[in-house]
């Protein structure tokens, strides 16, 4: 779209085909996927060495995901006809380059003179002002749009609401100015309709300044830098290219129109809204045919439908998608997956077995709990009465334990005519978005180590050097085979402490301390920051803890509480814990031999996406076609054993970005790395990997790393994986450990193995009981082992279960019949058999009342007293007392007059009581709850 001519003159221009960054609950505003990217770059945390920094100019196509936050579109998707879940969006940046008037005449010139979009069609917005937050009307934004030849009657003013655009409740905002487009024409003015949800009135582009940055208060302070960020939604602005009133009705759209029509046959679309679209099979279509791509192009790029940020938003949107298609367009089961073909998106052809099989499966088990929850809403329906009002807490409870997104349920009552308490709803959903939203500001204002922009940018004027942390790497093997770390001396160039850079911190506070060189560790790249203290230089005995250790914008920023006034200027000598680094070091080395593993085992298909390292153990989640299998997860420990046993050297070295990328096999995940960018390559020199077309890096592990490893793999003395479980669909994480704790799993495995093999040659013998195998399979789902040999003896306990459970239930059956028989005796020819009788269960019980009831062709009901004092009680009514007698009616009077409680069928029920008089509830009287009953007994 767009020729190259349009795009301004710039001293550095990009463009880039990002991997989409998805938009969660916690997210807003139209661009913020788009924006989350540069997030870096407006804060100015991005590592000064990355290609991120140095952007000044950039633009790129994005595909983007909308459906939470306060600009949630969800909702709207169907019921017009230019919302979307997903959408493309072009998008144009400047990183404190050009601003506002540069913005907005580029963006005229594109759309009237490029694209040739009559002047009059076109309206434009700008921020009206708020006197709340003290903030005057835009009228730099209006006077550009009238100096490039805007129509006054079509230069707008709006509120906060619709031109004032914020990333989150915190972060950069600023005003913005929106094109609108007016798909009616012919000369009228349709200034009234801008911004009024009309489908002939939509926005088109909009352009946003970033101006100022929203502190936790709720103030607004000026950003160091003035961005701008616009966005142009591809779909809306092909319908007008292509001369349609309806995003729908472009050849975006279409294809899946067609799908979805030969899928589930019935009427074809129409393009109806509103009151309409009868019985709302228009907007079906439209729901089904947005939905299945966003589901499509998520999955291509690896975020599935899950339990937790982007994944649940995907699980939203598919689960709203099977519900239009199975109870509105009444499909066959399947469709959902069976449009993908018609997804006309360039990037999914590879991937397109894997995008069907993954939207089959979730279809498929969401069609049973979309069953589960119409039978809830069906039955709350019925016992509500007249009532039109749904009860709050069944709805929350579908949600909260079926997973029904909320606007799900209130579509499907509003299509009954039922209203949902909605500000009950959106209450209880806001108190548990706060919860978590002020767990993060806890966490982001208690840190005293995250540099705020403001400060980042004073430090950067201030000519303040950033951090050299090189000394981080300083270590080295000494004659006996222990690692050696350098000393490293430091002088304190700045302090932070409530959001501000100090000269000075008093002592018993807590601050952040700027160094002008480290060997500290600053958390990143999945590893965890590291331990160890400060000393003042001469001052040996008093020593300042470091807390944490963070990066922000190459400054690396230690917390401390301070014992003593702390100073810049101050020389300090720096301490690594360095246990915790070693270990650190260990896990981080074994994490890469994991991902070089795991690709020899499960090919080459799986990526990594994400690890966290720590001292005690490395977390690593990737993807994969289908779980890991026991088998394989041994050939994975086996491969990492062997380089183990090698001992092979690690080699780490820098080299520039663009010739790392050309390595083959380089393992890397979606991050921007700095440049040059460190390598890490076990077993074969950095250099070896470099050469052109070396094969190497297919052989071994070779990543892009920034964190600390061994020089040789000898140190993790042993790997084993502890945990490996599914995420989501396609997304496995694994738990591992090395040294001696992977030494202490194993033996703990050997000793579990030992007891199950015991617990066999007992349940063989008739020695054993259900508890114990209970018992031990509940210290092998708790207890850190390897996971290939727990899967084992689990399924070895399971069939042992089995077993066990046949036997007890012969046993309890048998025991039954003999209870029965005796009692048969007992109580010949009577029509109704009332008595006591020793049993160990209530399970137990109903068997007897249940043989006792079939054999004898009456009513009985049974009482059983216990050691402890309760008196279990179990009732059958026989075919021929129906429907006089009820089994429910009869338990509850029996267990009620026990001080208990019962509960059934009509012709089966149980309960229990407690009471020392049996002959109470042994009298019929007592027993009968009805009339009926009384004349039966007598």
């Amino acid at each position: 779209m767009g020729s190259p001519q349009c795009l301004p003159p710039c001293s550095e221009l990009s463009q880039h085909s990002w991997s989409p960054l998805y938009q969660a609950a916690s997210e807003n505003g139209y661009n913020s996927a788009l924006l989350f990217q540069f997030k870096p770059i407006f804060l100015g945390t991005a590592d000064p060495r990355s290609e991120l920094a140095r952007y000044q100019r950039v633009v790129n196509s994005q595909k983007c995901v909308r459906a939470g936050g306060k600009h949630n579109d969800l909702e709207d998707v169907g019921r017009d006809t230019y919302h979307h879940t997903f959408f493309e969006m072009l998008g144009s940046w400047s990183f404190g380059d050009y601003f506002k008037e540069e913005a907005c005449s580029m963006a005229w010139e594109l759309l009237t003179k490029i694209y040739e979009i009559p002047q009059d069609r076109l309206y434009v917005t700008y921020f009206g002002g708020d006197s709340s937050l003290g903030l005057s009307a835009d009228e730099e934004s209006r006077d550009i749009w009238l100096s490039l030849g805007v129509c006054p009657s079509h230069v707008l003013p709006f509120p906060l609401k619709e031109n004032f655009w914020e990333m989150g409740d915190t972060g950069p905002c600023g005003p913005c100015t929106e094109i609108h487009y007016d798909h009616i024409g012919g000369g009228r003015n349709a200034a009234a309709l801008v911004n009024q949800d009309n489908p002939d009135v939509v926005e088109i582009w909009n352009l946003v300044f970033m101006q100022y940055d929203r502190e936790a208060s709720g103030s607004l302070r000026p950003l160091p830098q003035h961005h701008v960020d616009t966005g142009m939604g591809l779909e809306r602005l092909v319908t007008i290219l292509q001369g349609k009133r309806s995003n729908y009705d472009t050849d975006l759209f279409t294809p899946i129109l067609d799908a979805i029509h030969k899928g589930c046959g019935g009427p074809g679309y129409q393009g109806l809204v509103g009151k309409a679209d009868v019985k709302c099979m228009n907007m079906a279509y439209r729901v089904v045919a947005d939905h299945v791509r966003a589901l499509s192009v998520c999955i291509a790029d690896g975020v599935y439908p899950g339990m937790s940020g982007a994944e649940v938003v995907l699980r939203r949107i598919l689960r709203r998608a099977v519900r239009f298609c199975s109870e509105v367009l009444h499909a066959p089961p399947g469709l959902l997956a069976s449009l993908v073909p018609a997804v006309h998106i360039l990037s999914l052809l590879l991937l397109f077995h894997q995008i069907v099989t993954i939207i089959s499966e979730n279809e498929v088990a969401f069609l049973s709990s979309l069953q589960r929850g119409r039978r809830i809403i069906d039955r709350t329906l019925q016992q509500m009465g007249p009532s039109k009002l749904f009860p709050v807490e069944v709805a929350w409870s579908i949600y909260g334990n079926l997973g029904f997104p909320l606007d799900l349920i209130g579509l499907m009552l509003e299509e009954k005519g039922i209203q949902l308490d909605w500000e009950i709803v959106n209450k209880l959903a806001q108190e548990d978005a706060e919860k978590a939203r002020s767990q993060q500001t806890e966490q982001l204002e208690g840190s005293a180590a995250q540099l705020d922009v403001h400060s980042l940018a004073q430090l950067q004027r201030d000519g303040v050097p950033v951090t050299n942390d090189i000394p981080k790497y300083a270590y080295t093997l000494g004659p006996d085979g222990r690692y050696v770390f350098s000393p490293c001396q430091a002088t304190i160039l700045m302090l932070y402490k409530d959001r501000s850079l100090q000269k000075e911190v008093g002592a018993g506070q807590r601050c952040g301390v700027i160094l002008d060189r480290t060997s500290f560790y600053a958390e990143q790249g999945g590893q965890a920051h590291d331990q160890g203290y400060l000393m003042l230089l001469g001052q040996q005995d008093v020593l300042f803890p470091v807390e944490s250790v963070q990066l922000s914008g190459g400054y690396v920023v230690h917390e401390v509480t301070v014992l003593e006034t702390l100073r810049a200027g101050d020389q300090v000598q720096l301490f690594v814990d360095e246990a915790q680094r070693l270990a650190c070091m260990v896990n981080h080395t074994a994490s890469h031999l994991l991902n070089f593993a795991l690709r020899c085992i499960l090919g080459d298909g799986t990526e990594q996406r994400g690890s966290h390292i720590t001292a005690k153990q490395l977390r690593f989640d990737f993807s994969t076609k289908a779980p890991v299998t026991t088998q394989q997860m041994q050939e994975i420990e086996g491969i990492i054993q062997e380089v183990i046993k090698r001992d092979e050297a690690v080699y780490m070295a820098e080299a520039p970005l663009m010739l790392v990328r050309s390595i083959q096999g380089l393992r890397t995940i979606d991050e921007v790395y700095p440049d040059p960018a460190r390598v890490v390559s076990v077993g074969v020199p950095v250099d070896t990997v470099l050469t052109q077309n070396s094969q190497a890096a297919m052989q071994t592990s070779v990543e892009l790393c920034c964190g600390t490893h061994l020089l040789k793999t000898g140190a993790i003395q042993d790997l084993t994986v502890i945990s490996e479980h599914q995420l989501v669909k396609g997304i496995s994480r694994i738990i591992a450990v090395t040294g001696e704790q992977a030494k202490q799993a194993r033996e703990v495995g050997q000793r579990l193995a030992a007891e199950v093999d015991s617990l066999c040659v007992r349940v063989k013998r008739g020695n054993s009981s259900l508890p114990e195998i209970q018992n031990l399979s509940k210290e092998l789902d708790t207890t850190a082992m390897p996971q290939w040999q727990r899967r084992e003896l689990q399924t070895v306990l399971k069939a042992l279960q089995r077993a066990t459970n046949t036997a007890i239930r012969k046993l309890e059956i048998s025991q039954a019949a003999e209870a029965a028989q005796i009692l048969l005796e007992k109580h010949p020819n009577q029509p109704v058999i009332i008595d006591t009788v020793p049993v160990a269960s209530l399970s137990i019980l109903v068997k007897v009342v249940n043989q006792l009831c079939d054999k004898s062709g009456v009513s009985v009901l049974l009482l059983s007293p216990q050691a402890s004092g309760q008196v279990l009680c179990a009732c059958q009514v026989s075919k021929s007392s129906l429907p006089m007698l009820s089994a429910a009616d009869w338990a509850v009077a029996v267990c009620t007059w026990m001080g208990g409680k019962a509960g059934g069928s009509g012709i089966v029920a149980k309960g229990s009581g407690n009471t020392k008089d049996m002959q109470g509830p042994l009298s019929p009287l007592l027993l009968s709850p009805c009339h009926q009953y009384k004349r039966l007994a007598h």
